[in-house]
C-alpha cells in the first residue's frame, strides 16, 4: 500500500517553491500601471523640454539683456555658454550619483534646485550675479537627464515601449530648442526677459512636488545591500574630479576661441591642460576596480559604443548652428522682428517632434540604416542652407532644408539614444546617459565656438557681417562634419555585434549557478543508482546475507550467478 502523503508534502504544495523573486539587474521587478508610466514619462519630458528651452528661449532674449544689464557683445556669449559648460561638464558625476544612489532623489533635487535659481535670476539686475546662477542652473539640470534615463529604463522594462518612451524623451529635447525660440521671443516682445526664467520656475517646481509622490520608490541592487555604508567610494570621486575640470577647461577654451581668438594664452593654456587631464583620467580608471571607476575602461569597447558615441557629436551642433547663424541674420541683417524669427523656425520643431515617435522603428529596421538615412539627410540639407543667402530663398532652399536636416538630426538623435543603451548594461543607464548627453552638449559648444571662428575670419576678408560668405563657409565646414560621421557609421558600426551586454556580475553568477546546478544534478542521479540498487538487492540480501561483514555483502552481490547459471553463494 502507499503511504498516505505527509503533512510536510501538504503543507510544501501550498507554499511558494521559492521566497526569492525573479531578479531584473539585481532589483525585485515592480509593476507599474500605464496610467503612472506615461505620466511619468510626460513627467521626464518636462525636465528635457526644461533643459532644452534654458538655452533656446535666451537667443531671444538676449538683445534685451545686452540692453538692459549693459553688456558686451563678449559678455553676452556666457549667458549661453555658462549653462553648458557646467551642464557638460557635472553630467558624468550626476549619471555616477543616479547609478550608485537613487536617481528618484538626484532627480527631484535637480529639479527643484533648478526652479529655485531660475526664480532668483528674473530678479538680477547685474550680469555677473547673473553668469553665476546660469553656470549654477547649469548644474542642477545635469542632475536631471541621466537620473530621468535611469528611472526610464527602469520603469519601461518592454523593448519595444522603451525605444518609443526614449525616443519622445529626446524628441522632447528638440521640441523645446524650437519652442524656446518662440516662447521666448512672446515674452520679450509683450513682458519681458525675467519671464524667461520665471516660465521655468513655474514649471519645475510644480514638477518636483509631483514627483515625490508619483515616482515610486526603487529597491536597491542586492549586491549594494551589504556595502551601504561604503557606496559612496563607488563614486569614483578623483576620476570624477579630474574629468570635470578638464570638461570644463575644455569647453571654456572652445567658447572663448571666438571672442578672446584662438592663439591667445587664456584659450590656449587651458584647452593644453584639459587634454593632458583628460588622458590623466583615463589613465587613472585603468588603475582602479572597475566597479568603482565612473568610466571603466571597457565601456568604449562595449558593442558599437564608440561609433555610437562619435555620432552623438552631430545633432545638436547641426540643430545649434542653424540657431546661431539665422537668428542674428534674421534679425541684425534681414532686420525681422523676434516673433518672425521665432515663427519661421517652427518647422524645425514640428519635424524633430515627430520624428521624436519613430523609436518603434528600430524593432523593424536596423538602427545602423536608420542613422544613415538621417545623416544624409542632414548632407542634403546642410548643403541647402549653404546657398540660402537671401530672404526670398527662404521657401525654396531654407524652408526643405530645415525639413529634411531637423528630421535627419532628430532621426540620427532618437535611434543612437536607443543603440548606445542597448549595447550597454542596464546598471550603468545612469553613466551611459550621461556620456550620451555630454556628447550632445560638447558637439553644441563646439558648434557655438567652430561656426562663430569661422564666421568671423571669413566675414573679415569677404564683405563684412553684411555678406553671406562666412555664413556659408560654416555650413560647409558642417557638412564635412556630417560626412565624416556618415562614413564612420558606414565603416566602424558593426550589425554582427549589436546588442546588450550582460552585466559582469549577472554572468559570473550564472556561472556559479549553473556549476552548481551540473553538481546538484549529478549527486542527485547517482543517489537515485544507489536506491535503486539497494531496493533490487535488499530482498536477497535479507534472506542470504544476514550476519554478513560488509564487504561480504559485496562478494554475494558481485558473484551470484556463475558461469554455468547456477547461483554463487
Amino acid at each position: 500500500m502507499l503511504a498516505p502523503p505527509s503533512n510536510s508534502n501538504q503543507n510544501s504544495a501550498s507554499a511558494p517553491l521559492s521566497p526569492a523573486q525573479t531578479l531584473v539587474d539585481g532589483r525585485v521587478p515592480q509593476k507599474y500601471s500605464p496610467v503612472r508610466r506615461y505620466v511619468l514619462l510626460l513627467i521626464f519630458c518636462l525636465a528635457q523640454f526644461l533643459d532644452a528651452f534654458n538655452n533656446s528661449a535666451l537667443f531671444s532674449a538676449i538683445p534685451s539683456l545686452v540692453i538692459s544689464l549693459k553688456m558686451s557683445e563678449a559678455e553676452s556669449t556666457w549667458i549661453i555658454s555658462a549653462f553648458q559648460l557646467t551642464f557638460a561638464s557635472f553630467l558624468l558625476i550626476s549619471g555616477r550619483i543616479s547609478d550608485v544612489y537613487n536617481p528618484k532623489f538626484a532627480f527631484i533635487g535637480g529639479v527643484s534646485v533648478l526652479g529655485v535659481l531660475s526664480i532668483g535670476a528674473g530678479f538680477v539686475t547685474n550680469k555677473i550675479p547673473l553668469i553665476i546662477l546660469r553656470a549654477l542652473m547649469g548644474i542642477a539640470a545635469s542632475m536631471t537627464i541621466p537620473s530621468a534615463l535611469t528611472l526610464l529604463v527602469n520603469v519601461f522594462t518592454d523593448p519595444s515601449e522603451q525605444a518609443r518612451a526614449i525616443g519622445v524623451f529626446g524628441g522632447c529635447g528638440a521640441v523645446g530648442n524650437v519652442l524656446g525660440l518662440t516662447i521666448g521671443a512672446i515674452f520679450v516682445q509683450f513682458a519681458s526677459w525675467s519671464w524667461v526664467f520665471w516660465f521655468v520656475a513655474l514649471i519645475a517646481l510644480p514638477i518636483a512636488a509631483c514627483c515625490i509622490f508619483l515616482i515610486p520608490t526603487q529597491e536597491p541592487r542586492l549586491e549594494d545591500i551589504d556595502r551601504k555604508d561604503a557606496r559612496w567610494r563607488s563614486l569614483d570621486i578623483v576620476g570624477v574630479s579630474i574629468l570635470t575640470a578638464a570638461l570644463i577647461l575644455f569647453i571654456f577654451a572652445i567658447t572663448s576661441g571666438t571672442t578672446s581668438g584662438w592663439a591667445s594664452a587664456s584659450v590656449l593654456a587651458p584647452l593644453i591642460i584639459s587634454i593632458f587631464m583628460v588622458a590623466g583620467f583615463f589613465y587613472y580608471e585603468t588603475t582602479i576596480p572597475a566597479d568603482k571607476a565612473a568610466i571603466p575602461p571597457r565601456t568604449w569597447f562595449l558593442p558599437n559604443f564608440a561609433v555610437l558615441f562619435a555620432t552623438a557629436l552631430m545633432p545638436f551642433f547641426w540643430w545649434v548652428t542653424v540657431f546661431t547663424i539665422y537668428t542674428t541674420l534674421w534679425q541684425d541683417i534681414w532686420h525681422w522682428s523676434v516673433i518672425s524669427t521665432a515663427v519661421h523656425m517652427l518647422p524645425i520643431g514640428v519635424l524633430a517632434f515627430a520624428m521624436s515617435f519613430t523609436g518603434s522603428l528600430s524593432r523593424v529596421i536596423n538602427p545602423k540604416w536608420i542613422i544613415l538615412f538621417g545623416e544624409g539627410m542632414c548632407i542634403i540639407a546642410t548643403v541647402l542652407l549653404a546657398f540660402a543667402d537671401s530672404p526670398s530663398r527662404y521657401w525654396s532652399f531654407i524652408f526643405p532644408a530645415f525639413i529634411l536636416g531637423s528630421g535627419g538630426a532628430m532621426l540620427t538623435y532618437t535611434h543612437t539614444n536607443i543603440a548606445i543603451f542597448r549595447t550597454s548594461p542596464a546598471s550603468m543607464a545612469g553613466t551611459v546617459g550621461a556620456i550620451f548627453n555630454g556628447a550632445l552638449q560638447l558637439g553644441s559648444a563646439v558648434g557655438i565656438s567652430a561656426v562663430g571662428s569661422i564666421e568671423s575670419s571669413v566675414e573679415a576678408n569677404h564683405g563684412g557681417p553684411e555678406s553671406y560668405a562666412g555664413r556659408a563657409a560654416a555650413f560647409w565646414f558642417l557638412l564635412a562634419i556630417v560626412s565624416v560621421e556618415w562614413i564612420a557609421m558606414v565603416v566602424f558600426y558593426r550589425r554582427s555585434k549589436e546588442g546588450a551586454v550582460e552585466e559582469p556580475e549577472t554572468v559570473e553568477k550564472g556561472k556559479v549557478v549553473e556549476q552548481r546546478g551540473e553538481e546538484k544534478g549529478a549527486a542527485a542521479a547517482k543517489r537515485g543508482e544507489e536506491e535503486m540498487r539497494e531496493k533490487v538487492d535488499a530482498p536477497w540480501e535479507r534472506k542470504s546475507g544476514e550476519g554478513l561483514r560488509d564487504s561480504e555483502h559485496t562478494a554475494v552481490r558481485e558473484s551470484r550467478v556463475g558461469a554455468n547459471g547456477d547461483l554463487n553463494v
